[in-house]
């Protein structure tokens, strides 16, 4: 597919002609929802494709165990996006729900947690407030967000809330970038290329021009990881370990081969969700508790204990660009998320 051929597709037709792309040159802010995974990694590659400045591109990586919490996420996760981002010379900005996963999934007649975002003056704080709820389950291993809460509550709410709070996109163009590809599942196949953002407000007093953009939509996965050699960047450590996908090392979607490795990797993770199973009276998986789903599977290689030290590490030192790039272990493998 041609490049613009690509953009017909991503765009569709309006009533009148066709939209071909974004203006980027328009926009005020271009947030890259970054994290660290390939999809992500070639939205940011993309960018710099089409020459937009550094200095109008930010990062935003979503903490999803909250600023102190270990349960579901990669250790080296935040580590290794904050190296990348000092490499290309763009900031990258920190943004989280309180208490993380853990304290979402223990909620008891309680409100959600507040948010906690950075932006370039400081950290700002909102929400906190609200109905009670109730959760004491984990998310549902379902397309639906209302139900696969991790996502609507721990990323998509958390950017969009720190949007409507920051005052700097105040009667500004703001383009938020995001990795979803149509190839990763039915229902992603069927998410807008470009659409306004759920932050949108175009009028009132506090207006905001956000518009959302997925530019990889209708790429493949070998397209992605051809502008990641390009670029020679060294991919996520999970790669290397034999992941197809970088999300929540623990994600709900996680096949049994995954599930077995992960509990390689943190047995003490894994038992720490295996008690919270016990405690709800309901599995992570629905059908099979997480020790099931681990049985029933056969751990990746992991050939390199330097990459299992790495990937459970608060630091990642590796080089960000590699002088003899090639595919990690998991390139083309097993690829497993929402439907």
């Amino acid at each position: 597919m041609s490049m613009a051929q690509r953009q017909v597709f991503l765009f569709g037709e309006t009533d009148t002609a066709p939209i071909t792309s974004p203006d980027l040159q328009s926009y005020d802010h271009i947030i890259v929802a970054f994290s660290g995974g390939k999809d992500s990694l070639a939205c940011l590659l993309h960018l710099l494709d089409l020459g937009v400045p550094r200095t109008r591109i930010e990062l935003w990586h979503h903490r999803i165990d909250g600023a102190e919490g270990t349960l579901m996420d990669w250790p080296v996760t935040e580590s290794y996006c904050e190296m990348l981002a000092a490499a290309f010379g763009i900031p990258i900005f920190f943004s989280w729900k309180e208490g993380g996963f853990e304290r979402e999934m223990l909620r008891n007649e309680s409100p959600t947690a507040p948010i906690h975002f950075q932006s370039v003056d400081g950290l700002y704080t909102t929400g906190g407030v609200g109905p009670q709820g109730t959760r004491r389950k984990f998310p549902q291993v379902s397309g639906n967000l209302s139900v696969r809460w991790c996502s609507a509550y721990l990323k998509i709410d958390v950017a969009a809330a720190a949007i409507r709070n920051d005052p700097r996109f105040v009667g500004k163009r703001t383009l938020v970038v995001t990795g979803e590809r149509a190839e990763e599942s039915p229902g992603r196949a069927k998410y807008a290329a470009f659409e306004p953002h759920k932050a949108d407000r175009r009028g009132g007093k506090s207006r905001r021009h956000v518009d959302h953009w997925r530019p990889v939509h209708a790429w493949s996965e070998s397209e992605v990881w051809e502008i990641i050699r390009r670029y020679r960047v060294n991919p996520h450590p999970a790669y290397w370990l034999g992941f197809g996908r970088v999300s929540c090392m623990k994600c709900i979607f996680g096949s049994p081969d995954q599930w077995a490795t992960v509990r390689v990797l943190d047995p003490k993770g894994v038992a720490r969700i295996a008690e919270y199973e016990q405690e709800f009276g309901l599995t992570i998986h629905r059908l099979n508790t997480v020790t099931d789903r681990a049985n029933q599977g056969t751990p990746y290689p992991m050939v390199s204990s330097k990459w299992r030290a790495i990937a459970m590490s608060k630091r990642y030192d590796e080089p960000v660009f590699l002088d003899h790039w090639e595919y990690p272990d998991g390139a083309f493998g097993e690829s497993v998320g929402p439907t």
